[in-house]
């Protein structure tokens, strides 16, 4: 494998490993949330759907019926949402 073809499948990787990461994050936060234990910063979740993440928070979300009755937080995933829609179009683009 060479140096561009890293570069050309780099941005996909990136998705999918910032989807999976933001995915097992919305777990980590439901397991700790139902230990009552130190939990996962709604921050950190809202920086991870900023970046480019926002698909892995959404179906973590429904998934684990995790934040679902926090309007707050699922406006904040809708705009991390339209923000990741943006960064995969802009990858998506670059290989059509």
């Amino acid at each position: 494998m060479q140096v561009s073809d890293i570069i050309y499948i780099g941005p996909l990787v990136y998705i999918i490993i910032i989807n999976i990461i933001a995915f097992l994050a919305m777990l980590w936060d439901k397991r700790k949330a139902s230990h009552n234990e130190w939990r996962v910063a709604e921050t950190t979740l809202y920086i991870l759907g900023f970046l480019g993440g926002a698909i892995g928070i959404l179906v973590g979300m429904y998934k684990f019926r995790h934040k679902t009755k926090k309007r707050t937080f699922q406006v904040i995933a809708i705009v991390g949402l339209i923000i990741s829609l943006v960064i995969y179009f802009i990858v998506i683009s670059h290989y059509i």
